[in-house]
C-alpha cells in the first residue's frame, strides 16, 4: 500500500483521482484545497487529514515524515497555473508526482521540471487517458500499418459552460491556457500520438468561447473546432437535453470511442504503480501544440476551416474578458 496526498481536492477531477487511489489498493493520508466543499472525500478516505491552508498542510507532511510515514505520491488536481509549483513541491518532499493535464502551460517549464526530476531521483507522471482506450489503440495500429497514407480528420468538441466559467480561473487565459488547453489538450495529444508530429498549423479562430484551426500531422490533415458555447451545439443534440457534443471522423467515418471512459484514471494509476505511465517526454508535444495555438495570430475562416468556424461570433457575456477578474463576479 502506497501513501498519497492530493492537492486540489475540491475540483471537478479530484474524485476520479480519489477513486483511482482507492481502487488500486492505496491510501490517501492528506488533502489540500482552499475551498472546503470536499465532502466527497468521505466516499473514499474519510480518515484523510484535510487542510485549507498550504502552510498547515506542509507542516503536517513534515510531521508525518518525522514520524516515519513516507509519502510515496503527490496527486496534483489544482488549477492549471499552479501545476508547475505543486509538482515541484511534491518532488521536494521526496515523492513521485501524478499531475492532471495540462502538466504545465509553457514548454520551457518541462525542461526545468526534468532537471529537478533528475536531481531528486523522482518521477513526474501525467494522465493521458485517451491513449488507453481500445478503440484509439486499434486506430493507432491501423495507421502504423499504412505508413504512407494521409488521413482526413475532423475533430469537434463542444462542451457548454455557464457564466460561472468566466468568474473562475478557467476563464482567464493566463491561468488556464484558454480553450485549446482547457478542453482540447487531451484530444491534441491523442491526434499527435496516433498520426505523428505537427508539420504545419494555422489557427482560424480564437476567442473567449471557441477556437478553430487546421493542422497537418505526419499522417493526417486535421480540421478542428472547440467550443464552450451552448449555441454551437447541433439542434438535434440540444433536443435530447445534452449539453456536450463530441465527434471525430477519420476519412468521413465516425470514430466510436464513447465506451470505456469510466475507469481510465484507475487504469492510469495502475500503469504508474506498475512502473509504466506517461511522463514528461510523452506530455511535451501536446503542451507545445496548445501553447502555439494560444499564442497564434488567427487568420480567419477559410477553405481549410472546420464548418463550425463559419458560425457568427457572439459577444462575451460580460462584455470584456478582463471582467472575469472583477470582484463584481462574486
Amino acid at each position: 500500500m502506497k501513501n498519497f496526498v492530493l492537492i486540489g481536492a475540491a475540483g471537478y477531477i479530484a474524485p476520479r483521482h480519489m477513486q483511482a487511489i482507492r481502487d488500486t489498493g492505496n491510501n490517501l493520508v492528506a488533502a489540500l484545497d482552499k475551498n472546503d466543499s470536499v465532502g466527497v472525500i468521505d466516499s473514499y478516505f474519510p480518515n484523510a487529514a484535510f487542510f485549507t491552508e498550504f502552510e498547515r498542510f506542509d507542516r503536517h507532511l513534515e510531521k508525518l515524515k518525522r514520524e516515519g510515514t513516507q509519502i510515496d505520491y503527490v496527486s496534483v488536481c489544482s488549477p492549471n497555473y499552479f501545476h508547475d509549483a505543486h509538482i515541484r513541491f511534491g518532488l521536494r518532499h521526496g515523492a513521485d508526482v501524478i499531475c492532471e493535464k495540462p502538466l504545465v502551460l509553457n514548454p520551457w517549464n518541462l525542461e526545468a521540471l526534468g532537471t529537478i526530476e533528475m536531481e531528486m531521483s523522482r518521477r513526474i507522471y501525467t494522465i493521458l487517458q485517451l491513449r488507453l482506450l481500445p478503440g484509439l489503440q486499434a486506430l493507432k495500429r491501423k495507421v502504423e500499418r499504412n505508413p504512407g497514407k494521409i488521413y482526413d480528420v475532423d475533430l469537434t468538441y463542444l462542451t457548454s459552460r455557464g457564466n460561472w466559467y468566466y468568474a473562475s480561473w478557467k476563464g482567464s487565459k493566463e491561468k488556464s491556457g484558454g480553450i485549446a488547453t482547457n478542453i482540447g489538450i487531451h484530444f491534441f495529444d491523442m491526434l499527435n500520438w496516433i498520426f505523428g508530429p505537427v508539420l504545419n498549423s494555422e489557427v482560424h479562430l480564437l476567442t473567449h468561447d471557441r477556437a478553430a484551426g487546421y493542422m497537418e500531422l505526419g499522417q493526417a490533415r486535421v480540421r478542428w473546432f472547440l467550443s464552450i458555447n451552448y449555441d454551437t451545439i447541433p439542434e438535434a443534440v440540444k433536443a435530447s437535453g445534452a449539453r456536450t457534443f463530441r465527434s471525430i471522423t477519420v476519412d468521413g467515418e465516425e470514430l466510436e470511442f464513447s465506451n470505456g471512459f469510466t475507469d481510465l484514471h484507475t487504469m492510469s494509476y495502475q500503469s504508474i504503480l506498475d512502473g509504466d505511465g506517461f511522463g514528461l517526454e510523452e506530455a511535451a508535444e501536446a503542451v507545445k501544440i496548445v501553447y502555439d495555438i494560444r499564442n497564434a495570430q488567427p487568420v480567419g475562416a477559410n477553405g481549410y476551416s472546420h464548418e463550425l468556424a463559419h458560425l457568427p461570433l457572439c459577444q462575451h457575456p460580460f462584455g470584456m474578458e478582463e471582467l472575469a477578474e472583477s470582484p463584481l463576479f462574486f
